[in-house]
């Protein structure tokens, strides 16, 4: 028979190996040290937030020519934080009134801003203002506005404006942000916006095959001009044309099944999403000439069997949508429906990504959270879910804006 440590690989009395042990006898520090090491730490945290709270201390770093960028720095950020609702409305304002179309036809005066959107010349002087300091627009010569670098991208961008234009649901969710922390807000302006997001929140006795059209069509619309980004993200990143049949699950109007067929012209293509939704995606991939090699196919991937056989799945800003029984259950149907040897993709935007934490965990976490499903994860919490569901040799694949999206695979033996 087996003592209590055989099957560890252990004997009584001998060291743990490296994985297993703890910090300090992991780096050869003898036992304690680490222990006030993490008690140096926690001290020099408690005197840092006494010294950042004493108005004292901020006033003499101000003052201080070589801590004075820092205290700048960190005034600025804060003010940033109270003044972003603000920023986002001069930002939204001039979606809505087209200002940015405007000034991409010729530089104008605020006068001519105001005669074409409709505002008095003073209230045009005071966005156009704002908005130059948010570097949306420039000044021009001769009293005249154009294009500042960020106006620019929106402008060229339909899938960031139809985002914008949108978030009005958002502020009005979170108006009152306690409620939804509770969970306690009930219906949501954003849950009814996304009919399937809405159902799991409010109404999960109706089976998404009931979701019709007409409820669809307002967020299909909203993911279709925002996927040309993602799209290009993907495309670059991953290796398509290693594979014979793509499944596009939640695919939507198969825009990234369109996208992925023109560098992968071999490559079979199907599109799983809710009936509704799959009709449309049917009639784009037609309008396309994609129809001989590529289908879609209805169903509600939080129910029922995936189409099996494809040896490529894609789940394109699918997981973080949805609450953790929903993603457990979805990659297990995932790995069922592979091939032997097959690949699992997920492309997201992901909790904890370098550079860009927040835009994952506090604009996706509060957003979610609004929407009434799912929540943002990181990589390591994808890769633990995928293990979970019997995947193996999980990889992160470089996107050039991963703040947009971040794309790991996983394989099925």
């Amino acid at each position: 028979m087996r003592d209590g440590n055989q099957g560890t690989g252990k004997a009584d009395g001998a060291p743990a190996p490296v994985g297993d042990a703890a910090p300090e006898r992991a780096f050869g520090a003898a036992p304690g040290v680490a222990g006030r090491g993490v008690r140096l730490r926690a001290w020099l945290w408690r005197l840092r937030d006494r010294l950042v709270a004493s108005r004292t201390f901020r006033n003499a770093a101000a003052s201080f020519p070589l801590t004075r960028p820092m205290a700048r720095r960190n005034a600025r950020a804060l003010f940033d934080l109270c003044a972003g609702f603000v920023y986002s409305q001069v930002l939204a304002t001039c979606v809505r009134l087209d200002v940015f179309a405007l000034l991409a036809e010729r530089p104008r005066t605020a006068a001519e801003i105001g005669a074409l959107t409709g505002l008095p010349e003073s209230g045009a002087d005071r966005l156009l203002a704002a908005a130059v300091s948010l570097r949306l627009v420039d000044r021009r010569p001769g009293g005249r506005y154009g294009l500042g670098v960020l106006g620019a991208a929106v402008h060229g961008d339909p899938g960031i404006r139809a985002m914008i234009a949108h978030h009005h649901l958002l502020y009005d969710d979170l108006a009152d942000p306690v409620p939804l922390l509770k969970g306690e807000a009930g219906q949501t302006r954003l849950g009814a916006y996304w009919a399937y997001a809405g159902r799991a929140a409010g109404d999960a006795d109706v089976p998404g095959a009931a979701i019709g059209a007409d409820a669809v069509d307002a967020y299909s619309a909203l993911m279709a001009a925002s996927q040309a980004m993602v799209v290009d993200e993907v495309v670059a990143a991953y290796p398509f044309r290693r594979h014979r049949h793509l499944l596009d699950v939640g695919g939507g109007d198969a825009r990234f099944v369109a996208g992925v067929s023109a560098v992968a012209p071999a490559l079979r293509l199907t599109v799983f999403d809710l009936p509704a939704v799959a009709e449309r995606a049917q009639a784009a991939l037609d309008r396309a000439g994609l129809a001989r090699r590529a289908d879609a196919v209805g169903g509600d991937f939080t129910v029922d069997a995936l189409p099996a056989g494809a040896d490529l799945i894609s789940l394109v800003r699918i997981v973080h949508d949805h609450d953790e029984p929903v993603v457990r259950a979805l990659l297990s149907r995932a790995h069922d429906a592979l091939a032997s040897g097959g690949t699992l993709l997920i492309a997201e935007p992901m909790a904890e990504t370098p550079g860009a934490e927040p835009v994952g965990d506090a604009y996706f976490g509060f957003y979610l959270l609004a929407m009434g499903s799912g929540r943002p994860r990181s990589r390591a919490h994808l890769t633990r879910l995928l293990e979970a569901a019997g995947f193996t040799d999980v990889r992160e694949h470089s996107t050039r804006q991963p703040m947009i999206v971040r794309v790991l695979s996983a394989r099925k033996q």
